[in-house]
């Protein structure tokens, strides 16, 4: 039985979609890392920003390593 979508994955699906629409006959990039570093971002902010700006309860949160965290961190300029 398929698992109904959640509003989330609703929004990755759509987008995608129009992403394939509006294409105009050129070739699409790499969608994987594309979608993840649309999502990932602003996740990452979001959940800093209800864990106050700490990155051990940020990270226990998210379900990864602090270092992880703060790998990410870096890579999309996260202060």
């Amino acid at each position: 039985m398929a698992q109904k979508d959640n509003e989330l994955s609703a929004c990755v699906r759509k987008a995608v979609q129009e992403y394939f629409k509006h294409l105009d006959g050129e070739k699409p990039g790499t969608i994987y890392d594309m979608v993840l570093a649309s999502v990932e971002k602003p996740l990452i902010e979001t959940v800093l920003h209800h864990a106050e700006g700490n990155q051990t309860h940020a990270s226990e949160l998210l379900g990864i390593n602090r270092n992880t965290l703060r790998k990410k961190m870096q890579i999309y300029k996260i202060k």
